[in-house]
């Protein structure tokens, strides 16, 4: 059983996923959560919050490896290095405790979970619950983080086929 840890980054909510994937490559839904970062304080003291959530996530549930949604450009450039702060927070919070990272575009994620690489977050949503077997409406950063763990779920059993690294195995 392997335990991978997905995180969608923000900069005022992070979603982290965990799912379980067994040898012959079932998955099974372990935690997904929302790590809320406003409150009182600046943007420094939002990504010391991630820091230590996100820290206090990979402490508690132990995950083996990692996904992370890159970051993607937007118009907005000063959201971009926000978003780019908070995912470079989210990986320190991973690297300092020994853990492998793996990243994909949003695009990539949504062709594995969904199958079109343009969309909707409803229809991630939708697909996520469905492959996990959960009920109810998710939230939405939580189901993105999901879905980050279950696409480097689904390209790691086919590296693992092909004999190849799991950058490798998503291009071919």
């Amino acid at each position: 059983m392997t335990r991978i840890l997905g995180i969608d980054p923000g900069s005022q909510r992070t979603g982290v996923g965990i799912v379980d994937i067994a040898p012959d490559g079932r998955l099974r839904h372990v935690h997904h959560a929302p790590l809320q970062l406003l409150g009182e304080g600046d943007f420094s003291a939002r990504l010391r919050r991630l820091l230590d959530q996100l820290g206090e996530v990979i402490d508690t549930w132990r995950p083996d490896e990692v996904a992370i949604e890159q970051v993607f450009m937007s118009r907005n450039a000063d959201s971009a290095l926000k978003l780019g702060h908070a995912r470079g927070a989210a990986i320190c919070a991973v690297v300092l405790r020994d853990l492998p990272v793996h990243e994909y575009a949003a695009t990539e994620i949504k062709l594995a979970v969904v199958g079109r690489g343009k969309a909707e977050k409803a229809q991630v949503q939708h697909m996520v619950g469905i492959l996990l077997n959960l009920q109810g409406k998710l939230q939405s950063d939580a189901a993105d983080a999901l879905a980050a763990a279950i696409t480097h779920a689904h390209v790691r059993a086919s590296a693992a086929r092909l004999g190849v690294g799991t950058r490798t195995a998503w291009s071919r």
